[in-house]
């Protein structure tokens, strides 16, 4: 019924776009399972990854290749410069339009990455909060740089003083996600309240899409193993040089986007604050470190069907009985 579902839901028939989310660790092989999954399946890709969002940022957020683009279509690629701020909020909103201009052509959908933040947002909604106030926010990023000022590590002050005003918040981010941690204390700041009852109050429980949600499984040496051989490729691809070129456009290393994986630890060594040798060690163990913190995420979201990529025929079993009808082959 051109991708409509038709569902008795208390009684009631409700009308569904269906969705396959793809999730899972970095280089879990989630790109590439979608892709195949794709091809079966008739369908297009919608980025869930919030690096890959960035333009000139391709090499250090293993983006898909031209050629890959070619083949099965990808959204939500190359939306934004990274000095422009892209929250969950917009992620939601431009993943919602594409999903709609898929469905209208009469496509399958594939969301696939490994931001649960983007995931979640687009698929259990978002709680309405206060906005954004960019001078408190820049106070707090000042903060969280300095050392001297208050005798002490300024991100690791601005968490104690999250777990002071949210303990709850506290306890599920992780100290060094500083962005978090300013986005929490902002909440609290702007609305005298914590974000952690906004969430509450919400619950994530919007349901706009019918979703079947497939995360990889990977042993954990394996995966150690792939991101360390993905960090070679990247840097043997000129991860480097795109550092390099990011800096000449003028992006400061103080944005988020230049933050990300990869290109802090190469900011760090054109700094010379590190040997290249190290920088790229760190983001090894940086990126290991991650891969443990999504898995983390991921494991909190109980509707998730957990499968080994080894057992790709009974994924693809089961998208047969979501999807009912298999694209073209």
């Amino acid at each position: 019924m051109n991708g409509l579902v038709k569902m008795r839901l208390n009684g009631k028939t409700s009308n569904r776009v269906k969705v396959v989310i793809i999730a899972g660790p970095t280089a879990s092989g989630k790109s590439a399972l979608a892709m195949e999954l794709s091809e079966l399946f008739d369908g297009e890709i919608i980025n869930a990854d919030s690096m890959q969002v960035y333009r000139y940022m391709d090499i250090g957020t293993a983006k898909p290749t031209p050629e890959q683009r070619k083949r099965i279509a990808h959204h939500l690629i190359d939306v934004s410069a990274p000095d422009e701020e892209f929250t969950a909020a917009r992620y939601a909103t431009e993943a919602a339009k594409a999903i709609n201009d898929i469905h209208a052509r009469g496509k399958n959908i594939f969301v696939a990455g490994g931001t649960g933040l983007y995931i979640r947002a687009l698929t259990k909604g978002l709680f309405k909060g206060p906005g954004t106030d960019k001078e408190l926010r820049r106070e707090f990023i000042l903060l969280a740089r300095s050392q001297d000022q208050i005798g002490s590590d300024g991100a690791r002050y601005l968490y104690e003083r999250l777990k002071e005003v949210d303990p709850e918040s506290a306890a599920r981010i992780h100290p060094n996600n500083i962005v978090r941690v300013i986005r929490a204390l902002e909440v609290y700041h702007l609305a005298n309240k914590p974000i952690s009852a906004f969430q509450m109050e919400h619950g994530f429980s919007e349901e706009p899409y019918e979703t079947i949600k497939v995360g990889l499984m990977v042993d954990r040496k394996v995966l150690y193993k792939r991101i360390d051989d993905r960090v070679d490729s990247m840097m043997k691809n000129g991860l480097l040089e795109e550092v390099r070129r990011l800096l000449a456009r003028g992006y400061s290393p103080s944005l988020k986007a230049m933050g990300g994986l990869g290109y802090k630890e190469i900011i760090q060594h054109l700094q010379n604050e590190c040997t290249l040798e190290e920088a790229v060690g760190e983001i090894k163990k940086n990126t290991r470190r991650y891969a443990k913190r999504q898995m983390t995420w991921f494991k909190k979201e109980a509707d998730i069907k957990w499968f080994p990529y080894e057992r790709k025929d009974e994924i693809i079993s089961l998208l047969d009985g979501f999807f009912k009808v298999r694209g073209p082959r």
